[in-house]
């Protein structure tokens, strides 16, 4: 490895805990310490890394910097809690690192300087900080996955400031069933320069019961955009569901946002698929499909499934389909393309392969394992 004549190795630091609730300060620092001894004791082997996972770790003010400068090969990193202390800045430059995952760090500022090679970036769950995120020099960054649980007193983000200097072309936004943490935008450069390459947008575990309107902003500053993919779903076993605890710990009962402004005459040319997982007959659905289809010029396929369910969290989920009836279908259908001329073609039975893959995409894929071994 000292010789970099490995093309892949991997280091994980598996604490046995995945609960940050089980964690005490004493142990986030008596981890990172533990692995600085043996990091500082092995420097070849580490220079010759590719993956690195980390997790539960509070390491001193200079140690991840010194981990990013010795890891030279360094291609995947991947941190779940960890941080220099809360309140502390996480700078990262590195020439090799193609994929960045930031998951559940209590810090209060990301810093992406110089990433020349950084390509999939995943970040989820930041303290309400002003202006968490700080996008430097990431020219190939394409694949972004931003994950966050806003309460009542949290402020929404603008995308054009938060993803600033970039391009993205696959993002993906998620709600955890909460209040949405987007505020939609009036077309600008800046805007226009974020959504400039999007090709697929996911919108995952968005709250069930409110307007879906929003979203149109992101049609009128894609104009390259060809799959939009939402999941609508109170996904009960991920949420706080005791209403005191709700209002102590200042959950929103208002969780979505009002957006109305999109122009009546707006044609999008390159929007084919729309993906709508917990679709249900409501009014807010019935409208909101209605507004893609006219919009929407070149739609090809709707597909609208009904609510994921999940027997034993967080494994096994089963897909209920909707309508249930061919009646109920007919009905549907009618109410959905009443006056409308679109040759789109509506979709309602069994869920086409890879559509759930997609929901998932990009995901933390040492979350993923961490999940699996919690269980």
């Amino acid at each position: 490895m000292a010789a970099h004549l490995v093309e892949s190795a991997k280091f994980s630091v598996m604490t046995g805990k995945y609960e940050i609730s089980d964690m005490a300060e004493n142990d986030l620092i008596t981890f990172a310490t533990n692995f600085m001894l043996f990091f500082d004791a092995c420097p070849s082997a580490f220079g010759g890394l590719t993956t690195l996972d980390l997790e539960n770790l509070r390491f001193g003010e200079s140690d991840i910097s010194n981990v990013l400068i010795t890891c030279k090969c360094l291609r995947h990193l991947r941190l779940y809690n960890c941080d220099s202390g809360v309140c502390s800045t996480l700078q990262v430059e590195h020439a090799r690192l193609r994929e960045l995952s930031i998951v559940q760090c209590m810090v209060e500022r990301v810093e992406l300087k110089w990433l020349p090679q950084l390509t999939t970036m995943v970040f989820e769950g930041w303290p309400q900080f002003q202006d968490p995120l700080f996008i430097g020099h990431v020219p190939l960054l394409e694949v972004v996955s931003l994950t966050n649980l806003a309460l009542r007193y949290d402020k929404t983000v603008f995308l054009s400031e938060f993803l600033s200097g970039t391009s993205i072309r696959d993002p993906k936004l998620a709600f955890n069933s909460e209040k949405i943490w987007v505020q939609p935008e009036f077309p600008t450069p800046c805007l226009a320069s974020v959504f400039s390459q999007l090709r697929f947008v996911n919108l995952l575990h968005l709250p069930e019961g409110h307007d879906l309107t929003w979203t149109m902003y992101i049609l009128e500053a894609a104009p390259l955009l060809k799959e939009l993919y939402m999941m609508v779903w109170d996904h009960a076993c991920n949420m706080e569901i005791d209403e005191t605890k709700r209002k102590e710990e200042a959950y929103s009962e208002d969780k979505g946002v009002e957006w109305d402004l999109v122009a009546a005459d707006f044609q999008h040319h390159s929007l084919v698929t729309l993906v709508i997982f917990g679709f249900e007959s409501e009014d807010c659905f019935v409208s909101y499909v209605r507004r893609v289809l006219v919009a929407a010029v070149n739609l090809e396929d709707v597909f609208l499934y009904s609510g994921l369910k999940c027997g034993s969290c967080p494994d096994k989920k089963k897909l209920v389909r909707y309508p249930w009836t061919e009646w109920q279908r007919i009905s549907l259908n009618e109410r959905l393309n009443a006056g409308i001329e679109s040759v789109a073609i509506l979709h309602y039975g069994e869920m086409w392969p890879g559509h759930l893959a997609k929901m998932e995409h990009p995901k933390c894929s040492m979350l993923k394992a961490k999940k699996g071994f919690a269980a």
